[in-house]
């Protein structure tokens, strides 16, 4: 089915690579007027069809002068973030900060930002408006070792998802939240390189990862696009406040 998105507009952010890539490209591929945004702007190069812009979302004067730029928007995909690796005792206070900085006051900043307009969209085209946050499966559902702040912050995503949702289930938003499993990404890439150093070859660190999934295999960012397009369309008018896992059976 095609079209899915046809007259809607979207912004998705962390679109230069990996998931926030994908989503972009399915939401274009859908009929979507994409406003796509990355911290490198180089990266978003090849994304057709889409509205290009840098991003810092750590920055809340960067963020409101973007959304009023962009003006009212349909769809919301909060997708940037960080992954640190340890436990308690590797996070120090700065490491702490920084993500959940990145990893949930930057979705703060952008639904401050784009939810006034967001709701007049809703009420002018009679159609609910969708703002998707992009958690994860580690720590914020099932535990995981060394991701202790990481999987602190995934789980607050879930808290902030849940409590936009009830703010405003009323007035025509909805709020979700994705949570994925372990993706191939180029993020995810450098982690397994960075890990096949202290384990002894980038190969045992690959299967270290895909051990852990019950599927014998990663997931693919196109994966978990599709269920960005369905939450973000009109399919999913009665859905709201849910975290929903895509982690080929990791947290069962």
């Amino acid at each position: 089915m095609a079209g899915r998105l046809k007259g809607r507009i979207a912004v998705v952010t962390a679109a230069g690579q990996g998931i926030g890539r994908a989503i972009a490209e399915a939401f274009v591929a859908e009929g979507a007027t994409v406003h796509a945004s990355d911290i490198a702007r180089d990266k978003l190069d090849g994304l057709a069809r889409a509205k290009k812009a840098k991003l810092d979302v750590l920055s809340s004067k960067a963020v409101a002068a973007y959304a009023e730029k962009v003006g009212p928007v349909d769809i919301l995909v909060n997708v940037a973030g960080f992954v640190h690796h340890g436990t308690v005792l590797d996070c120090d206070d700065k490491d702490f900060d920084f993500s959940f900085d990145l990893n949930v006051k930057s979705m703060h900043r952008m639904i401050r930002a784009f939810l006034p307009g967001m709701l007049s969209r809703a009420k002018e085209t009679g159609a609910s408006a969708s703002i998707v946050n992009m958690s994860s499966g580690a720590s914020s559902i099932k535990g995981a070792p060394n991701r202790y702040v990481y999987g602190a912050t995934k789980a607050a995503v879930i808290g902030l998802t849940k409590a936009v949702a009830i703010d405003y289930i009323r007035q025509g938003v909805r709020c979700n939240a994705i949570c994925p499993g372990t993706v191939r990404s180029p993020s995810w890439e450098a982690r397994v390189e960075d890990l096949g150093k202290t384990v002894g070859s980038t190969d045992k660190a690959m299967e270290m990862f895909v051990s852990r999934q019950p599927m014998g295999r990663v997931g693919e960012a196109p994966e978990i696009a599709a269920l960005a397009v369905y939450l973000a369309s009109n399919e999913a008018a009665f859905t709201t406040g849910v975290a929903i896992p895509v982690d080929g059976g990791w947290t069962l």
